[in-house]
């Protein structure tokens, strides 16, 4: 029993943390990384979700907050663990811009769980999951209208197509987007911005083309909120 004693006070005095520090330090930043991880995926818009990236939320919070444990009150230890972490070399490409802000709000909620300042880290994550809510809830910095993207390919060229009269029937409002010519140059593929018309079923839409002579691979993208193409 007192080697046991021994052993825990040891570890106390090397990593300045006790047992039960260390248990509820990670055990918050596991909490708090659940939290935002959540949230994320209540506000995520567009097609690039991505259940590994609400995994590598919780996993960021909870590494970091062991890593500043490590630390501790050490200089030495924060330069070697920068020396030691410089050798990994990251790859993974952020696809949304507003992902980078959630693991910057991991880093910061495994911080500050790590030295103790739980009253910070929950505080801090309350507020920006509170901001994050608000502002999908009012889609804040909307600026894209659009409600489908449509694409398909055409063959020829005709002084007025008769696909756009088709989209003319069923959209309130239509604009091209992107035009790719294939590489023998009878075939293109056309890319519009479509709003429909209120009450009008899509997939009527997609039919009617498709059912066109010379119109193929059409596909209609809902992108209310956002798409790429």
């Amino acid at each position: 029993m007192n080697s046991v004693e021994q052993f825990f006070e040891a570890e106390k005095i090397a990593a300045v943390y006790g047992p039960a520090e260390i248990l509820m330090n990670i055990g918050i930043a596991f909490i708090l990384g659940m939290i935002i991880s959540h949230v994320y995926k209540i506000t995520h818009r567009g097609l690039s979700y991505s259940q590994s990236f609400m995994l590598t939320l919780v996993f960021v919070a909870v590494i970091v907050s062991i890593v500043m444990m490590v630390i501790g009150n050490s200089l030495a230890r924060a330069f070697a663990l920068v020396g030691a972490l410089s050798i990994i070399r990251f790859r993974t490409v952020v696809k949304d811009t507003k992902d980078t802000a959630y693991v910057f709000l991991s880093l910061a909620a495994g911080m500050a769980s790590g030295t103790g300042s739980y009253f910070l880290a929950v505080t801090g994550v309350a507020f920006m999951s509170a901001i994050a809510m608000m502002l999908h809830s009012v889609n804040y910095g909307s600026l894209y209208k659009s409600e489908f993207i449509l694409r398909f390919r055409v063959r020829g060229g005709e002084p007025q197509p008769a696909y756009i009269d088709v989209i003319n029937q069923f959209a309130k409002s239509s604009q091209l987007l992107h035009l790719e010519p294939s590489g023998d140059r009878e075939t293109s593929k056309l890319t519009f911005d479509v709003v429909m018309k209120k009450d009008v079923d899509p997939s009527k839409l997609s039919d009617q083309l498709a059912n066109l002579d010379g119109v193929s691979e059409v596909v209609l993208v809902a992108s209310k909120h956002d798409a790429d193409y």
